[in-house]
């Protein structure tokens, strides 16, 4: 008899191995939880390895919050050789022989520091006309892109073993990092790809909290489920709203709250917010996640995506 999903909610950390795509890891998580439900927060290159926070049940409901949480990576970039790809994936296109210092790469970084654009690379999952770029790319087309605007938070060297230039990265959302290195290579006249990238983090989650698929199999099925990060791991930025029972009732049911009227604490600012409520039960003590809301002006809450009833993890 084929064993029931179980419908968990949470969040797993884990750190993806290279030679897998997300979705390949993702698949192999929710078959080790035997869970019902589950989705990633944006993929990583096969390639690439590092952190990627899989979600499970109503958990998903909050994954478009990670797609938009600032980045942050270390990365290997091998000068004076470019690839089709921009990474190890593909063939190499020219070789260059670089004879860089590292006041070289020193001089050209603040290029790159702060609000920069990219053009992103013919190999990726952005589609034109229903098809992904990759799929022009592959049959030989190249197709005009526009820049995009993106944002470079932190841009550290952290080692310089010619050809290999290692990086550390905070950047947000939309970022290629295969597009920085490249770009970083045709600053310094020799061009570039990346030999290497691992994620170490995602908004306030940090890698050092993350399991590999090895060491998550080998945990119980108890253990496994003990291992899931609360759903409000993925909030962990927006400031906290509690309500009363009887708030929290309407709130549940898609009312507005006047927090001023009802006396309850508000943030002080118009925007978004993680929502806590008391339980109606004995059955689990203190107060669960209730979803998130927006205030509006006048201290006005609005519901925004709301978890319907406290479930097992």
């Amino acid at each position: 008899m084929k064993k029931a999903r179980l419908a968990l909610d949470g969040v797993l950390l884990l750190d993806k191995s290279p030679g897998h795509s997300s979705n390949d890891a993702l698949i192999s998580a929710k078959r080790l939880l035997n869970a019902s439900k589950a989705g990633h927060t944006g993929t990583l290159d096969p390639f690439a390895t590092g952190l990627l926070p899989l979600c499970f049940g109503e958990a998903t409901k909050f994954a478009q919050d990670l797609l938009d949480a600032d980045k942050a990576y270390d990365t290997v970039v091998h000068l004076g050789v470019r690839t089709e790809t921009g990474d190890t994936e593909g063939a190499v296109v020219t070789e260059t022989m670089a004879e860089l210092s590292r006041e070289d790469i020193l001089r050209v970084l603040p290029r790159f520091r702060g609000d920069i654009e990219q053009i992103p690379p013919m190999y990726s999952a952005l589609k034109r006309d229903g098809k992904p770029l990759y799929e022009y790319a592959r049959a030989g087309i190249t197709l005009e892109r526009e820049p995009r605007p993106v944002t470079i938070h932190t841009l550290l060297l952290t080692d310089f073993r010619p050809p290999f230039l290692h990086l550390s990265v905070r950047c947000s959302k939309g970022t290629y990092i295969r597009v920085l290195g490249q770009d970083i290579g045709e600053a310094l006249g020799c061009g570039a790809h990346l030999n290497a990238l691992r994620r170490t983090g995602v908004g306030s989650l940090q890698l050092a909290d993350a399991h590999t698929l090895e060491s998550f199999g080998a945990l119980s099925e108890p253990e496994r489920i003990a291992a899931l990060a609360p759903v409000d791991a993925l909030l962990q930025s927006f400031p906290t709203v509690h309500l009363p029972l009887l708030l929290a009732r309407r709130f549940l049911q898609g009312q507005k709250l006047s927090l001023g009227k009802e006396q309850i604490a508000c943030p002080g600012q118009e925007g978004r917010v993680r929502v806590y409520g008391e339980e109606e039960t004995d059955a689990r003590a203190g107060v669960r996640l209730l979803g998130t809301g927006r205030i509006l002006p006048f201290g006005v809450l609005a519901p925004e995506r709301l978890i319907a009833a406290p479930r097992s993890t």
